[in-house]
C-alpha cells in the first residue's frame, strides 16, 4: 500500500458512522495557508471550496490563473523550480499538488511529473505542510478486478509505471502525504474526460453519442467536488496521512447509463449512444493503459473514506 508508517485510519462499521465530510469552522480552525499547485478541473475546485469554507488560500500556476475569490491569491510561478518554492509554500498548513503532465505520454510523464513531485515534497517538507494528491486508478496491478485501497499497486510499464513510481517515491518521502484515488472525472470545467465536455455537449444538444470502447461496460465515474471535499478532509485529518485512499464515488455506471442520466438532468431526450470501433482507436492510438479501451470493467470501491 506503500505506507511509510501503520495506518491509523478509523474503519467505518454501519451506514450511521458514515457521515458527509464537514469543513472545519473558521473559529474552530487556526490561522493557516492553504496552497493549490495547478489550476485544473481538480485545483480549481480545492481552491474555490477551501475558499468558499473561510481559509486563506494560494494558487501557483505557470499562467497566475485561479477562481476570483477574495480569500484566494494568485501567482504564477512554476512548481517544478524549487529555487521559488520555499518562498511560496512557507505558512502552509498543506500543500495540494493538482498539476499533470503537459501531454498524455508515458515518455512526457516520467520527464516532468518526478521532478515537480520531488520539489515539492521538499519544500513543503520544509515548511512543514502535508502534501496532498489527487491520484488514478493506474498502479493497481490487477485493474479486472475490483479496486480498493488494499489492492496491488504495482504495475509496471508505460503510464501505469510512472504512476506506480510517483506513489513509491511518495512513500520514501520524510515529508507526510496523502494520495486520493478517484475514477474517471465529470463534473464543472471537467473538458477531455470520457464524461466530460465530449459527452455532456452532445447529450444536452440532444445529439446522438460515440464513445470509447463498450458503452455498457461498468466504469467508476468520481464526480470532482467529492474528489476535492475528499482531499480537504485528508489534508486536515493526520489519521489519514501516509497512505492512499480512494475518493467519494458512486456506484459503477455504463458510458450508455452516465450519458442517460445527463440527459435527464438537462431535461433532454435520451441519447442514441454507440461505440468507436476498435480499429478506428487503434489507428488514433486511444488505448486505456487500464482498461483496455473500456472494453472490461473497470472499477473501485470508496466504502472506506
Amino acid at each position: 500500500m506503500f505506507m511509510r508508517k501503520p495506518c491509523r485510519c478509523p474503519q467505518l462499521t454501519s451506514e450511521s458512522e458514515k457521515t458527509v465530510p464537514q469543513f472545519e469552522s473558521p473559529e474552530a480552525r487556526p490561522p493557516g495557508l492553504f496552497v493549490v499547485n495547478g489550476a485544473g478541473p481538480v485545483g480549481w475546485t480545492v481552491a474555490e471550496q477551501l475558499a468558499a469554507a473561510g481559509h486563506r488560500v494560494r494558487v501557483l500556476t505557470r499562467s497566475g490563473s485561479g477562481p476570483d475569490h477574495p480569500l484566494v491569491e494568485k501567482q504564477a510561478a512554476d512548481v517544478s523550480d524549487p529555487a521559488r518554492l520555499g518562498g511560496l509554500f512557507r505558512g502552509a498548513t498543506a500543500v495540494f499538488h493538482c498539476i499533470h503532465g503537459s501531454q498524455y505520454s508515458a515518455k512526457v510523464w516520467a520527464a516532468e511529473l518526478p521532478g515537480a513531485e520531488q520539489a515539492v515534497l521538499a519544500a513543503a517538507g520544509e515548511a512543514g505542510a502535508v502534501v496532498v494528491f489527487p491520484e488514478s486508478l493506474y498502479s493497481y496491478s490487477e485493474p479486472g478486478r475490483p479496486m480498493t485501497e488494499e489492492g496491488p499497486r504495482e504495475a509496471q510499464g508505460g503510464k501505469r509505471g510512472v504512476r506506480t513510481a510517483l506513489l513509491k517515491a511518495r512513500a520514501a518521502s520524510a515529508t507526510d502525504t496523502v494520495s486520493v484515488a478517484a475514477g474517471d472525472f465529470f463534473g464543472p470545467r471537467v473538458r477531455n474526460s470520457h464524461a466530460g465536455e465530449r459527452m455532456v455537449k452532445p447529450v444536452v444538444a440532444g445529439k446522438s453519442l460515440m464513445v470509447i470502447g463498450n458503452a455498457g461496460m461498468p466504469h467508476s465515474f468520481t464526480y470532482v467536488p467529492d474528489l476535492a471535499a475528499a482531499m480537504i478532509v485528508a489534508a486536515q485529518d493526520r489519521t489519514l496521512w501516509n497512505t492512499v485512499w480512494h475518493a467519494p464515488t458512486g456506484p459503477a455506471l455504463s458510458q450508455r447509463e452516465i450519458a442517460a442520466a445527463f440527459a435527464t438532468a438537462a431535461v433532454a431526450p435520451a441519447p442514441r449512444v454507440s461505440a468507436v470501433p476498435g480499429w478506428a482507436l487503434r489507428t488514433m492510438g486511444m488505448f486505456s493503459p487500464v482498461c483496455g479501451n473500456w472494453r472490461r470493467p473497470c472499477t473501485s470501491s470508496s466504502a472506506r473514506l
